[in-house]
């Protein structure tokens, strides 16, 4: 195979892609779509992954989650019936554990759609939570005010620190600390508003509105559902987590062949968790996939098993001033490679629209094509053609020149 010659079948096969437009098009749907999928779905799955990965890295690295079921994943009814972790389960910890430097109980009002009010602004659905100045600790900056002290949350003051999308729907471009505001009823001066997170979930917003803890106790009495954020000493997480596991199984008596009736994650933890979430999603999308990329295959061989019924005269022509089998072999291998290799460039135009769809309607979802997903995505396609070209080209390559000549 020389170079000349796989020129001239680059151009034969484009020539024959231009006299028959709508065929090849229809041919190649297949792996348009196949490809496209692999590269939009990849990219979608990418910005996801770097959106969750930076939202629980922004916890920060010596942050330790303790919740009554698992943090990641769905929870088992076993799970789910565990007695709730306490405010006493917190003292104990910051008590009993040396590599712990603050605990903070987190209590979560229950079900039911929460609101806010300012001056006839309203804000559904609000993330409503109890806490201790220790929550703080843990990374969260203020972008106005500051949080609430100890003093207030022992003094049960109604006072409350927002998200920045509370913020910016209640008292838009103004500065909302020492105005008072309505919480499901109840009146809250705002000392503080948090800034956003350095990256968050894809739409989501930044609706947190946190009180001190026995405020909340106060406001909802029956609240039972806490988790715990502890913050360990730097570089001393692990000791940090086998303490908490020690004392909590203490605390909540827990046989000693039992296993935790709790979950003590930190943020690198969930982030491998969920990298095993979405290397699932990827494989189940690569399989998808691939059977358009099969279907695309399938039409690429029968539409070359009919040009080389069309072409059976030609054929005989080349064979008989010279042509070799590898020749013909090469011309329709390359018209097959040229076919779905147009198809993958057309995929990969499909799959970067729909990445740029993606992240027009979801700003905070940092879609990008990877390279990864764009070189595999054309090269399979690619492969697509040699794998089910061959069969045509074979065929093509044992006609016999004399009874091809003959063929009308």
């Amino acid at each position: 195979m020389t170079i000349s010659s796989l020129n001239n079948g680059i151009r034969m096969a484009l020539a024959t892609v231009v006299e028959h437009k709508m065929r090849s098009f229809l041919t190649i749907l297949g792996v348009i779509i196949g490809t496209g999928a692999v590269i939009g779905v990849g990219s979608i799955i990418a910005g996801l992954d770097g959106a969750i990965t930076g939202l629980l890295r922004s916890f920060g690295p010596t942050t330790v989650i303790v919740t009554k079921t698992a943090a990641m994943g769905n929870s088992t009814r076993q799970e789910r019936s565990r007695k709730p972790l306490t405010l006493e389960n917190a003292r104990a910890i910051a008590e009993r554990c040396p590599a712990v430097e603050h605990v903070s109980p987190y209590l979560m009002p229950g079900g039911g759609l929460r609101r806010t009010r300012y001056k006839g602004n309203d804000y559904y659905g609000i993330q409503m939570a109890g806490t201790e100045e220790g929550y703080a600790f843990g990374g969260t900056t203020m972008k106005y005010g500051r949080f609430f002290t100890d003093t207030e949350n022992t003094h049960h003051m109604p006072v409350v620190v927002i998200g920045e999308d509370i913020q910016k729907h209640l008292v838009p471009d103004a500065d909302p600390v020492g105005k008072w505001i309505d919480v499901d009823g109840h009146e809250f001066e705002v000392v503080g508003v948090m800034d956003r997170p350095a990256t968050q979930l894809p739409g989501s917003d930044d609706n947190r509105i946190l009180i001190p803890y026995f405020t909340m106790r106060k406001m909802f009495p029956n609240a039972t559902e806490h988790m715990l954020i502890a913050i360990a000493y730097p570089g001393m997480v692990e000791e940090a987590q086998d303490q908490i596991r020690t004392v909590l199984r203490l605390e909540r008596r827990v046989p000693y062949h039992d296993p935790d009736s709790f979950a003590i994650t930190t943020a690198e933890q969930m982030i491998e968790q969920f990298h095993s979430v979405t290397a699932t999603v990827a494989l189940v999308m690569v399989i998808l996939s691939s059977i358009g990329l099969l279907v695309g295959g399938i039409g690429v061989m029968n539409i070359m098993l009919v040009s080389v019924t069309e072409r059976t005269r030609e054929i005989g022509i080349r064979k008989a001033i010279g042509a070799r089998k590898s020749d013909i072999i090469l011309q329709f291998l390359t018209e097959a490679v040229v076919l779905t290799a147009l198809g993958g460039i057309l995929g990969l135009t499909l799959g970067w629209s729909i990445s740029l769809l993606a992240g027009l309607a979801f700003p905070n979802l940092p879609t990008a094509v990877p390279l990864w997903a764009a070189a595999s995505g054309v090269m399979v396609s690619v492969g697509v053609g040699l794998f089910f070209g061959i069969w045509p080209a074979s065929r093509a390559a044992r006609l016999d020149p004399v009874e091809a000549l003959r063929y009308e």
